[in-house]
C-alpha cells in the first residue's frame, strides 16, 4: 500500500523548524512529544511538515476558561 507524503521540501528537520520559528530545537521536540506537531519518521529521524510549523499558534498560557 502506498501513501502520498507530499513534496520532499514539505518535510523539514526539527533543527530547521526551530530556526524557522526562532526557538530552540528542544522547544520543537517538546511540541512533537506532546503531539502538537505531526511528524514523519524516516530512518530514525523525525521530520515535521513545514506548513504546520509556519502556521503553528501557541496555546495561551494559564488555566483554560470555564
Amino acid at each position: 500500500m502506498s501513501t502520498y507524503m507530499g513534496d520532499a521540501n514539505e518535510w523539514i528537520s526539527q533543527a530547521e523548524a526551530a530556526r524557522l520559528r526562532g526557538v530552540s530545537r528542544q522547544a520543537i521536540a517538546t511540541l512533537v512529544k506532546k503531539g502538537r506537531l505531526p511528524v514523519l519518521k524516516i530512518g530514525g529521524r523525525l521530520l515535521v511538515r513545514r506548513k504546520e510549523v509556519e502556521g503553528f499558534t501557541p496555546a495561551s498560557a494559564g488555566r483554560p476558561p470555564k
